[in-house]
């Protein structure tokens, strides 16, 4: 039996989404998807395996139909099988002759279906039954029983113990599970490529041992949040799993030095790496990462605050990172302009770059950035209060292909740079919050509206999502233009913004506070996403709601009195204005830095 192309595979591939992180979502890699809390659903699984040689006797291999269907090779068969988009299909399929049958039961057991607890039952029954046509143990490729996260325990997954074929292992948020469970079903899965084992606090060194001993092709490994895993253990996967490409170690906060250097030896096809908040890790595992892992494509070690510039400017002389597509350095807050440089040298094919709270960087190495012309699509400079208007208005100009930008708490910035920012023909999110110096002008220039009252408007602005939370100066004139100027805008933060927060029919169309806000947290917060944006819109073009014969574009000069200094009094009275200017960006998979709580204010 043949196997289908594999471009076939890899189209029919779910697109999984990632709700933590802040950044534009990842590429879709056919080894990529054990990151990701996918649902599991077996319509679109299309695993092929020689069944035939496993289970049917020559007698069948000689049968003969009348019907030309029946007649054709098993390659032609599977490949109109796994165009069938439903599981109910395939079964049907399964029930025509014992030909299709013998065809079309791998491609629905590769991956089968566990969301709810009756059809994980099933799922049981099937496989231990020990007088089965088929042994299902032997077709179920991919397992994934994150949906049913908070039942899973050690007895539910024994079962699986005599599934030794399983190539990708999800278990994200199975936290009742321990050791003992994840090691019955890794012990003797030779197969294994992918395991993801997110938020599983009780799992110990004595998981990843036998992760190290049975699983020699794994490519891919997911601990975040996995507190108790040491470096002895990682030390072991680095030196017995050389395929390793992705490796997620978010929150593993007792992970060292020693077990990132061991990785970079040992595992020379390293692709991507997350090291977010392991805050034991200092330069010499960058360095060596970066010295070593030639087609390293992602790097992200937000909030390692031991990195200093010397990671980049200590590596080789005369080394390129041409794969490196992807570097978070979020609160890495020893870096330099020196080491911005540096990077921007050797890596000139970024595409995302993150340097959220690195302070003590200037207009400097936004200039260095703008090297990066065409490549560049996401820059997130939040916090960067020393950067000014003349580095951003140079890197819009120099690359006119970004499609996300984030300047929040970029005090220095006025209007001129998001003037400039609004010419940016793909920009689809921008984060302004607390740039207090911003008017109507600046959101009339994101609305896209003519600079004359006589001239020609031009077409619709493509944003998605702004955030303005913090721009007190900001009137409902000029965001009633924006929204109806930006017909795709799914996500405007306003918090602290008087013309909203203060206006009762207005906040009716916001979400609702996080539920640990303080009284006055709660009072100014003022976000509106999904559908009530639409209904924001339809409410404001259906009411009179201010003096049309206003201007938008008073410069409001000497007005610092009494709105202003209000709302910033109540910011620092709430703790409104430490870390809430991140965004969250909770539709995109897995690029840049991790989110913060912007987008709840």
């Amino acid at each position: 039996m043949v196997r289908p192309p594999q471009a076939t595979l890899q189209t029919s591939e779910t697109i999984s989404i990632s709700s933590s992180s802040s950044s534009p979502e990842r590429a879709v890699y056919d080894d990529t998807d054990f990151f990701n809390a996918q649902r599991n659903d077996s319509q679109s699984s299309l695993g092929v395996v020689s069944l035939r040689d496993m289970t049917m006797s020559s007698s069948l291999e000689l049968e003969h139909r009348t019907s030309p269907v029946s007649r054709l090779p098993p390659e032609l068969l599977i490949y109109c099988f796994v165009k069938l988009n439903s599981s109910y299909d395939l079964r049907s399929c399964m029930l025509v002759s014992k030909t299709w049958s013998s065809n079309a039961v791998d491609l629905l057991w590769h991956r089968p279906l566990c969301d709810t607890w009756a059809h994980l039952l099933n799922v049981v029954q099937s496989v231990r039954k020990e007088d089965s046509y088929y042994p299902y143990f032997a077709l179920v490729k991919r397992l994934n029983l994150s949906n049913l996260s908070d039942q899973i325990s050690d007895g539910t997954v024994q079962p699986f113990m005599c599934c030794k074929r399983i190539e990708r292992l999800t278990l994200t948020g199975c936290t009742r599970l321990t050791d003992h469970g994840v090691v019955s079903i890794v012990n003797g899965s030779n197969s294994l490529l992918a395991l993801d084992i997110t938020g599983l606090d009780a799992v110990t060194d004595h998981t990843l041992g036998a992760v190290a001993e049975h699983c020699p092709r794994l490519q891919g490994l997911n601990i975040t949040d996995c507190s108790k895993v040491t470096d002895e253990s990682l030390v072991a996967v680095a030196k017995r799993c050389r395929h390793l490409k992705r490796l997620k170690l978010n929150n593993c906060t007792l992970v060292t030095d020693e077990s990132v250097t061991t990785v970079a030896r040992h595992c020379p096809a390293m692709l991507e790496i997350d090291l977010h908040n392991c805050r034991q890790i200092t330069n010499e595992s960058i360095t060596a990462l970066l010295s070593r892992g030639r087609q390293l494509r992602e790097l992200r070690v937000a909030h390692c605050s031991s990195i200093t510039s010397s990671a980049f400017l200590e590596l080789p002389k005369h080394l390129a990172f041409d794969s490196l597509r992807i570097l978070d350095l979020t609160a890495c807050y020893q870096l330099q302009d020196e080491a911005v440089e540096k990077i921007i040298e050797t890596s000139p094919r970024l595409r995302n770059l993150v340097l959220a709270k690195c302070k003590d960087i200037t207009d400097r190495s936004v200039m260095a950035i703008t090297r990066l012309g065409k490549n560049l699509h996401y820059i997130h400079l939040g916090h960067c209060a020393q950067i000014t208007d003349a580095a951003v208005i140079q890197l819009v100009r120099m690359c006119n292909r970004i499609r996300y930008i984030d300047l929040a708490c970029c005090h220095r910035l006025t209007d001129q740079s998001v003037k400039q920012l609004a010419t940016l023909p793909k920009l689809r999110r921008i984060g302004l919050v607390k740039c207090q110096a911003i008017t109507d002008r600046s959101i009339m220039a994101l609305a896209k509206m003519p600079s004359e009252p006589t001239a020609k408007a031009p077409g619709p602005s493509l944003l998605e999502r702004v955030h303005l939370s913090y721009c007190v100066h900001l009137t409902l004139q000029g965001i009633h233009a924006l929204l109806n100027r930006c017909p795709k805008l799914t996500h405007l933060s306003l918090t602290g913004v008087q013309a909203f927060f203060l206006r009762e029919d207005l906040t009716a169309f916001c979400r609702d506070p996080p539920q640990e806000f303080t009284e006055h947290q709660r009072h100014m917060f003022c976000v509106f996403s999904g559908p009530k944006v639409n209904k924001l819109r339809d409410y404001l073009n259906s009411e009179s709601l201010y003096d049309t014969e206003g201007t938008m574009y008073d410069d409001r000069e000497g007005e610092s009195g009494d709105a202003d200094q209000q709302v910033t009094g109540m910011m620092h009275a709430t703790g409104l204005g430490v870390d809430d200017d991140e965004m969250n960006e909770e539709d995109e998979a897995g690029e840049g830095s991790q989110d913060g709580a912007e987008a709840d204010v």
